[in-house]
């Protein structure tokens, strides 16, 4: 999945959050840190979703290679 496609379903955990905590009874220091681990989480997973594109130039032999790559997160 592309980062691109993982944006809506990011955006949808982050308002499940928000619509949960808006429910809860507890204080607000117990609010935010459940709300600070669940948006963790959710971030965590979301930039899981990317796909890392890497060009990679190599010279030299089957059995020695060398070279550089350039690339970046879609």
């Amino acid at each position: 999945m592309s980062l691109a496609a993982g944006k809506p379903i990011l955006k949808q955990t982050i308002l499940q959050i928000f619509e949960i905590e808006a429910q809860a009874n507890e204080s607000p220091e117990q609010s935010r840190e459940r709300i600070a681990e669940k948006l963790t989480n959710a971030i965590y997973d979301f930039v899981k979703t990317g796909m890392v594109k890497v060009t990679v130039a190599t010279t030299g032999t089957a059995a020695a290679q060398t070279g550089t790559g350039t690339g970046n997160i879609e």
